[in-house]
């Protein structure tokens, strides 16, 4: 198994443009912001009536997705599986409140579209392909890999 950094290291191959790194930096989390919304907007009947907790941010489809991404995680790094599931649940929570102003699954789809279509112009800047194409779980150390350069203190 790869560890974080290996992970990393692989990743920046393909993030070396400022240009592209900056258009990651607001897409990759926007792009997972919107896979929680689309997540929240499935019906829940079943996580609901399951729990019956009478708390719908965690009564839904993202919350359970989202602790199972939590478990790979934690396999490479518990500080990096910490400050995602802080990110997760600022997503849980915000996508809640989107959700009581305007349909949840419109203005996610709406998100996830125009956050690839600046992945894949930020890709072009760079002239290489996205690193999910080689490996899908590239799609996890996304996230990770912006938490960790934009907050990370070297």
């Amino acid at each position: 198994m790869r560890t974080l950094d290996q992970w990393f290291a692989e990743y920046a191959v393909s993030h070396q443009n400022p240009k592209n790194k900056a258009i990651h930096y607001i897409c990759v989390p926007a792009i997972f912001f919107s896979i929680v919304g689309l997540l929240m907007s499935i019906p829940s009947g079943i996580i609901a009536n399951t729990l019956n907790l009478n708390l719908p941010i965690i009564e839904n489809w993202a919350f359970p997705v989202l602790l199972f991404v939590l478990v790979f995680y934690i396999r490479l790094s518990v500080a990096m599986a910490i400050k995602i599931a802080l990110f997760s649940g600022i997503c849980l929570i915000l996508n809640y409140y989107i959700g009581q102003v305007v349909p949840l699954w419109a203005f996610s789809i709406g998100v996830f579209a125009i956050a690839w279509i600046g992945q894949f112009y930020g890709h072009n800047i760079e002239g290489k392909k996205p690193s999910f194409l080689k490996d899908l779980q590239f799609l996890l150390i996304g996230p990770a890999w912006v938490v960790e350069n934009l907050f990370s203190r070297k």
